[in-house]
């Protein structure tokens, strides 16, 4: 049971969470904790747990074992309240195509019971927000992709709900919208609970707080980026213009470490520079090991010296990739029964 403490400091709790179709395990005992007015992403391959997850998160799913509490509340013993609790966004969120903008907002604060005397003021509220306002007499289906994500949003923030779960927020957007989801998600920090499902690690990255990485049913990465960098990357990162000759640069940086990866990231520009990345095992300082380094070279003039942080798509391929390790370890060493008849392609889109 759930102190008082625990509901005031966790808007989302899962513990031991397990969804089974048949024989496939689609979630696989994950355990997470969200904090009031976190943004967290939710990250992983196609097939792995993160749309089933939110299904139950959200109780249109029920979990086979585990617990799964919104704000305190069992979503197994009451999915009804959990619904008046959660602003949800899918993927393909089913718009009604001749509807308004304004028209369908008022249908949806009735239907999400908020009282008759604010359900005007509290439309114009979200329409402002999510930069409705000067759409809202325009026809859904006539709508931009991009104004259909915001109707979306507009949609899940509706009802003042304490956790919003977002499936693909910014998927075919072009840039300068994906800007504009990015910045009104980012709006709702502080106030509201929000769980992203994205492939766009990017966007994930410079709007959440926290990410969970999931892999085949199982939670194999969570933190914060940095401190999921330093779990799964062992190395350090420097970006370098230089004029010169690479394998002169790769002998050179060979008294900085013995074991590094040195690539042209771009072209050279009209005076001979070009940019080139160079990653060193292990956390450690080496920038003024390599200016030192290339003082004392004079075939090789260097410009400019910057340490760089590794992508959140590196992060991603190392955890997947070490929870696929482990994986297959675990199978070499698990007795194949001949009876069994494979079932899994068929609901592998689940995730």
């Amino acid at each position: 049971m759930p102190t008082k403490e625990d509901q005031t400091e966790y808007t989302i709790e899962v513990e031991n969470l397990h969804k089974r179709f048949g024989k496939l395990e689609a979630v696989s005992g994950i355990s997470f904790k969200v904090e009031k007015g976190q943004i967290v992403g939710f990250l992983g391959p196609n097939g792995a747990g993160k749309s089933t997850t939110m299904r139950i998160l959200t109780g249109y799913l029920r979990a086979t074992s585990g617990i799964a509490r919104i704000c305190g509340i069992s979503v197994a013993s009451d999915p009804h309240e959990i619904k008046r609790r959660i602003g949800y966004m899918p993927e393909n969120n089913p718009l009604p195509q001749e509807l308004r903008v304004r028209e369908y907002l008022k249908a949806r604060a009735r239907l999400k019971e908020l009282p008759l005397r604010h359900r005007g003021k509290r439309v114009d509220e979200v329409m402002e927000r999510c930069d409705l306002t000067r759409a809202q007499d325009r026809i859904i289906g006539k709508l931009s992709k991009g104004f259909r994500q915001r109707v979306g949003i507009a949609d899940a923030i509706l009802a003042h709900p304490e956790v919003i779960i977002m499936d693909e927020p910014t998927i075919g957007l072009d840039p300068h919208q994906v800007i504009m989801i990015r910045d009104l998600i980012a709006s709702l920090r502080g106030k509201m609970s929000v769980i992203i499902s994205s492939h766009i690690l990017p966007e994930i990255e410079m709007t959440c707080d926290q990410v969970m990485i999931i892999n085949s049913g199982k939670i194999v990465g969570q933190g914060t980026p940095n401190e999921l960098r330093e779990s799964f990357i062992n190395s350090t990162i420097y970006e370098l213009e230089i004029n010169g000759d690479l394998t002169n640069l790769r002998e050179s940086l060979k008294t900085v470490a013995s074991e590094l990866e040195v690539t042209q990231s771009e072209e050279a520009d009209e005076r001979g520079f070009s940019k080139v990345s160079i990653r060193i095992p292990g956390n450690h300082e080496y920038g003024e090991m390599i200016f030192s380094c290339l003082a004392g070279n004079p075939l090789i003039r260097a410009r400019s010296l910057l340490k760089r942080q590794a992508p959140l798509e590196d992060v991603f391929l190392a955890a997947t990739r070490r929870s696929w390790e482990t994986l297959d370890t675990d199978l070499a060493k698990t007795p194949v029964s001949t009876d069994e008849n494979p079932e899994k392609a068929e609901i592998s889109t689940s995730g």
